[in-house]
């Protein structure tokens, strides 16, 4: 008895290997979908940027980050903003918003970043309301 149940899992064991190998060499051996973004040298640095000068702690993106400042995702394609706008920013800061002395090219690569972030997908800007008592509602939503 304890021969034929050896046998059996050596069987189940060799088709689960031969299903892995078949499966794995399925996966790697695909093509690339043609509407794969490939991300620019410079919106990667601009990443880069965003991460070193710690944007996230203000800014958010796809709603996540800090709430000081805007949520950036569509920032580039919101109406009445755009790249001038974002840019201008970036160059002189805010009352809020510290300058960070940024150069030219710093800037183009900021905005590329952002651009990217845009094209990827966008993001409602919501209205939140702090009560008295520290809740946090939604907009259209009513306190118990």
């Amino acid at each position: 008895m304890p021969e034929r149940n050896f046998s059996y899992h050596r069987f189940i064991y060799t088709l689960l290997g031969v299903g892995f190998l078949v499966f794995s060499g399925f996966v790697y051996t695909q093509a690339v979908p043609e509407n794969n973004h490939v991300i620019s040298p410079k919106a990667v640095a601009g990443k880069m940027l965003w991460q070193q000068h710690n944007c996230s702690s203000c800014h958010q993106l796809y709603g996540l980050g800090g709430y000081l400042g805007p949520d950036l995702t569509n920032t580039l394609s919101t109406k009445g903003k755009g790249k001038n706008y974002a840019a201008a920013i970036m160059k002189n800061g805010t009352q809020v918003m510290p300058n960070f002395h940024l150069n030219d090219t710093e800037i183009e690569a900021l905005l590329a970043f952002l651009e990217q972030a845009d094209k990827s997908g966008n993001n409602r800007v919501h209205s939140y309301e702090i009560g008295l008592d520290g809740t946090i509602t939604s907009e259209g939503e009513t306190r118990k």
